[in-house]
């Protein structure tokens, strides 16, 4: 199994050479190699069994590294990562030829971000090379907040977990385009529609699923647990076992199902704190043994309320 620890010399120098590294991020824990190094990204995409038509996020300490592998940035791009990088923000850019198309799917945008966890900072200062960083999880399933949860996943197929805490946010970033300088986001994530407006304004939001997605997160079904997981509206009370039901809620239990096999995202209604449990919560119910079908409830639709939204959509489709 992957040594857990918090080494950075030892994460930079398995990256160095050409390994992979799970890293900490204030949104969830990242699978990590180096994002020049075509054998490298091809080993993220082996260890993950992700399909190569899903694009990977590439990870930056600086804003000065974007010069070596973006073209120049839209106006509205430099708005927004002067106020949310570094942080839980992914900006789609044109990239140069150092980006191999097997990073970006064959498109001619890829995505960046600025982490704005501590260690993985750290590290990506240490190194010459950006990082390419999906989820550390098998393709498909519930992304990871802890060091433990890479271990569980992917301990056995890597060699280091950099290990920083549970993460803060708890959902991906928000990847915005700026096509034809239309801002357009992508993927709902850890910074809000309503935030983005505050700074550029209007912004088309287009997060449908998608066979041949333009940003990562963008497919169908993702997200999503082992056991059946379905929306309360699929629950027939009349024929269903409930006894052998979990459920996940936002703030109130539903007395249909047994207590031990019930979670609340937020009892105080806090969204942030909703989005920061999803990911564990949903991971506690699929392996609990007494439970075989998982049902979830939505939060409300603003703020990052549409995130964990659009996750829950995602785990429960066909």
């Amino acid at each position: 199994m992957a040594i857990i620890g918090v080494d950075i010399n030892e994460a930079k120098s398995i990256l160095e050479r050409g390994d992979l590294v799970a890293i900490p991020t204030e949104t969830v824990y990242g699978l990590a190699g180096n994002a020049l190094d075509v054998d490298a990204v091809a080993k993220i995409f082996k260890t993950k069994n992700r399909p190569t038509f899903d694009p990977l996020i590439v990870h930056v300490d600086s804003f000065e590294r974007l010069s070596e592998f973006t073209e120049e940035l839209p106006k509205k791009a430099v708005q927004l990562t002067s106020v949310f990088w570094p942080g839980p923000l992914t900006i789609l850019l044109k990239k140069k030829a150092i980006i191999s198309d097997l990073v970006t799917a064959g498109l001619d945008t890829v995505a960046v971000r600025m982490p704005r966890h501590e260690l993985a900072r750290e590290l990506l200062r240490s190194l010459n090379f950006p990082l390419a960083a999906p989820s550390a999880n098998p393709f498909g399933y519930i992304s990871p907040t802890s060091a433990q949860h890479v271990q569980q996943q992917l301990g056995d197929k890597i060699d280091y977990i950099l290990d920083g805490g549970d993460c803060g946010v708890g959902v991906e970033s928000t990847i915005v385009s700026f096509e034809n300088e239309l801002p357009v986001v992508l993927r709902l994530g850890g910074i809000s529609i309503e935030e983005i407006k505050g700074v550029i304004g209007k912004v088309e939001v287009n997060s449908h699923s998608s066979s041949q997605p333009k940003a990562p997160g963008m497919l169908k079904s993702h997200y999503a647990p082992k056991k059946r997981i379905i929306e309360m509206d699929a629950l027939n009370p009349e024929t269903d076992d409930l006894s052998t039901f979990g459920f996940l809620g936002f703030s109130k239990l539903d007395y249909r199902f047994k207590l031990e096999n019930q979670i609340l995202l937020s009892e105080t209604e806090s969204l942030s704190e909703a989005a920061k449990n999803l990911f564990g919560s949903l991971r506690t119910l699929d392996e609990n043994p007494s439970i075989n079908t998982i049902v979830v409830s939505y939060v409300p639709e603003k703020g990052l309320g549409r995130a964990i939204n659009d996750r829950l959509r995602r785990a429960t489709a066909k």
